[in-house]
């Protein structure tokens, strides 16, 4: 295995080794179901989708773990002041985060485990804390993690572990607490806070903290130690830094093998965060017209350790380079040649593979991926244009394109089904074609256009092809 990824944990970038032969266990931070998930969020779902298709390009098995947060103080306050309960507004917000997500064309996690379904699994890892001496209970009947137990605390975000704990979910005088950087792992019941659910358990009533939820659902579905954890920059610390404490203070075993942090995605010059107002989020861009491709290319583009900028004008720039990739895929699919193949194809089908590979390896340097589909499109261009390539050769040079699209899953769908109405079009204009109507043909033309359809006349006849605008596609 060649991949190399960077450990945020050790600070290097590394061979990656798989801890089991028959499976790759990736665990991700999903989203907190208590609004629609921004394209911010999304750059994070993308960046770990994008490891898991290569993995499995690569040949490796993968069992992709993504949790759904499904009880938070956020979701608490926000169906106390739409009325409705918990469950109803996270049940809503899942639908469209799975929506915008396959939208986006990510790939579908294994498992997706909630928190209101694991609460016996968190309430056994907290049992096995308290056991050990690493959570101590309050007045209140919450139980908090004792950072002081655990000397390697802030290892993952290089932090002095006597400094304060800034950006908690929770107020630090909510809920009491020995020391102002222990955190929650159960919160006792609160029937003063409208609507706040609580268990009945052999840990007493109340419910999960936010950081305790990843801990037990990962091991739940991936064991006490699995190969890569990744999610957003912002997660390092507290959430990572806490899962890293509590699952190895309850197993004596390492955590992660690899940690993935994703840099943040700016938009005019600052990060996107809900707390500001600085969003845009999947479904209202699709609402206005955006290319869903064009949206997923610019999320994934830029290396996934670099801060990316959301704007009209990396939309546009990734609609103009699926255009070039959308004519290229039309131009072999249409391409008809009956003279010998080319010799020198198959070289230089294999060096672009070679090379493609070779980028993901490197820490997923996407960037140099599609630097190598690009220079084999123009590469491909030359050999059309010069005849010089035979049928076969085209079908297996778009079969090539096809095999690195697994990876990025951007190329448009290879049995696109056509409406009757485009259908109808594209065979009158071809007839006129064939009677020399060039007029009713360039109207035939711009009414396809009108509909997002691209029409070329080529040596190998009527070629056509959705259009990608950075507001269409």
């Amino acid at each position: 295995m060649s991949l190399r990824l960077h450990d945020t944990l050790s600070g290097d970038t590394r061979p990656f080794i798989p801890l089991r032969p028959d499976r790759v266990g990736i665990y991700s931070c999903g989203p907190t179901v208590y609004g629609p998930a921004h394209i911010g969020n999304f750059r994070s779902f993308l960046f770990a989708d994008l490891l898991v298709r290569h993995l499995r390009w690569r040949g490796l098995p993968v069992t992709w773990v993504m949790n759904i947060t499904d009880v938070d103080d956020k979701i608490i306050r926000g169906a106390a002041a739409t009325g409705e309960t918990i469950e109803t507004m996270a049940e809503r917000y899942l639908a469209t985060f799975l929506a915008d997500a396959a939208s986006l064309r990510m790939t579908t996690p294994d498992v997706l485990p909630r928190a209101t379904r694991h609460i016996d699994e968190i309430v056994a890892l907290i049992t096995t804390l308290l056991e050990r001496g690493h959570a101590y209970r309050t007045d209140g009947g919450s139980i908090f993690f004792r950072i002081s137990s655990w000397p390697a605390y802030g290892s993952l975000a290089r932090l002095d572990p006597e400094g304060l704990r800034v950006g908690e979910r929770v107020e630090s005088d909510e809920y009491g607490k020995d020391d102002v950087r222990d955190f929650a792992l159960w919160k006792g019941p609160r029937p003063d806070i409208p609507g706040e659910p609580s268990w009945e358990t052999s840990i007493g009533p109340g419910r999960p903290g936010w950081h305790i939820e990843c801990s037990a659902m990962s091991m739940a579905h991936l064991g006490p130690t699995f190969d890569i954890h990744t999610g957003g920059v912002d997660l390092i610390f507290p959430h990572h830094e806490d899962e890293i404490a509590q699952s190895e203070a309850a197993t004596g075993q390492t955590f992660v093998g690899t940690w993935l942090h994703c840099a943040h995605l700016q938009m005019g010059g600052s990060k996107m965060a809900k707390s500001t107002g600085n969003i845009a989020r999947v479904g209202e861009l699709l609402a206005a017209g955006v290319s869903r491709r064009a949206l997923r290319l610019a999320l994934i583009s830029v290396h996934y350790r670099a801060a990316l900028n959301h704007s009209d004008e990396s939309l546009a720039a990734s609609a103009a380079a699926l255009d070039r990739l959308d004519a290229a895929v039309a131009a072999l699919g249409s391409y008809a040649e009956a003279g010998p193949d080319d010799p020198a194809l198959p070289a230089a089908l294999d060096a672009a593979r070679e090379a493609f590979g070779a980028a993901l390896d490197d820490d997923l340097n996407v960037s140099a991926g599609l630097a190598v589909v690009f220079d084999l499109v123009r590469d491909l261009n030359r050999r059309i244009e010069r005849r010089v390539i035979s049928t076969a050769d085209a079908g297996r040079a778009l079969e090539v394109l096809r095999d690195l699209d697994r990876v990025l899953a951007i190329l448009p769908d290879a049995e696109a089904e056509v409406e009757p109405a485009v259908a109808a079009l594209l065979e009158a204009r071809s007839s006129a074609r064939a009677a020399r109507d060039f007029a009713a043909s360039d109207r035939l033309r711009d009414e396809l256009a009108a509909l997002g359809v691209t029409v070329e006349d080529t040596r190998d006849g009527q070629r056509w092809r959705r259009s990608v605008e950075a507001g269409h596609g």
